[in-house]
């Protein structure tokens, strides 16, 4: 095993690990939740990434404690988790990608975003994700992937979506592109033995795949959408008319950690090495995203245009009761 591989394992079993420790630190008990001191127990289900560093800032500078809650991180696998969890009350909120909304909306989930999550830098080659490819590949720019595999962690979600953007942007046809699902940390190992052309990444497995030395020849959130939100903090649309005054208290506690994250840079990278144990080489060199509060609905409508031409829905949805507290 050479060094990327052995740094990428390690990446994935911190990630895990994280996961497993906030999971069991973060249930808690009746007793706990008596124990609160006068503050209402909020839970969140979020994954360990780099994308939630807002609310773990927003707990560690006390925002939320200040709106009267005690907000508890469950740590989960992926939206895939995280959006069952909220509909069946298992979490007040959650932390997911927006195509991952929206399809679950489709099929009469009812689930409405409280603020943004991430959003696209908007820079081509310096975004918090991208398609990269073999240092010595032929493949120039996203028309070249014609008829090659690139490799995304799920099927018919955001990262196939927005990659065939990038193809179709860039003047080649989409519906030639063959994608198969692979887990990030097996990604580098993939391109190095040619059993895929080209993957796509987030971060941190964007930046230890640059360093690698493997070449970025997309950033198709931004091909997509210069303004592009990637994800949100949601709930249920049940969960939000029970309680209105409590969940306008998490949103504003929501708004002043995104917007202390989007100031304090060297914060996130300070907080991410607390709730993950990435290694400090890689958190020195990750691209951050943006965190504005409010969703930029013209790139989501985009993104659901997208999501009907590729398959992912039938007809366009209607999104306004997606935005909740947003309008």
């Amino acid at each position: 095993m050479n060094r990327l591989e052995s740094l990428m394992r390690r990446t994935l079993a911190a990630l895990t690990t994280g996961a497993a420790l906030l999971a069991a630190t973060a249930c808690g008990s009746p007793e706990a939740d008596s124990d609160s001191g006068g503050l209402t127990t909020v839970t969140a289900g979020v994954i360990p990434i780099v994308d939630v560093a807002p609310v773990y800032l927003g707990v560690d500078q006390g925002f939320f404690e200040e709106h009267g809650i005690d907000l508890r991180l469950e740590s989960s696998s992926g939206g895939a988790a995280i959006v069952p969890g909220v509909v069946s009350g298992e979490f007040d909120l959650g932390f997911s990608n927006l195509v991952s909304l929206i399809v679950a909306r489709d099929q009469g989930l009812p689930l409405t975003t409280l603020t943004n999550g991430v959003t696209t830098t908007g820079e081509q080659g310096a975004d918090l994700g991208g398609v990269f490819v073999p240092e010595d590949s032929p493949v120039q720019d996203a028309s070249d992937l014609e008829g090659l595999t690139v490799a995304s962690n799920n099927l018919k979600n955001i990262g196939d979506t927005t990659v065939r953007q990038s193809v179709r942007a860039a003047g080649g046809d989409p519906a030639s592109v063959e994608f198969i699902e692979l887990p990030f940390p097996d990604m580098p190992a993939a391109l190095d033995s040619g059993q895929v052309d080209a993957v796509w990444a987030v971060e941190p497995f964007a930046s230890i795949i640059r360093q690698a030395g493997h070449r970025e020849i997309a950033s198709n959130f931004v091909d997509t959408h210069p303004e592009l939100s990637v994800a949100a903090y949601f709930t249920s649309e049940q969960r939000l008319a029970e309680d209105p005054e409590l969940f306008a208290d998490i949103t504003a506690a929501l708004e002043e950690s995104l917007a202390y994250a989007q100031d304090n840079p060297d914060e996130v990278r300070r907080i991410i090495s607390t709730y993950t144990e990435i290694e400090q080489s890689v958190i020195d060199e990750l691209v951050l995203p943006r965190f504005p509060a409010d969703i930029n609905q013209e790139s989501v409508r985009t993104l659901a245009e997208l999501m009907v031409t590729d398959g992912l829905i039938e007809s366009e949805p209607e999104l306004d009761a997606l935005y909740g507290s947003q309008e």
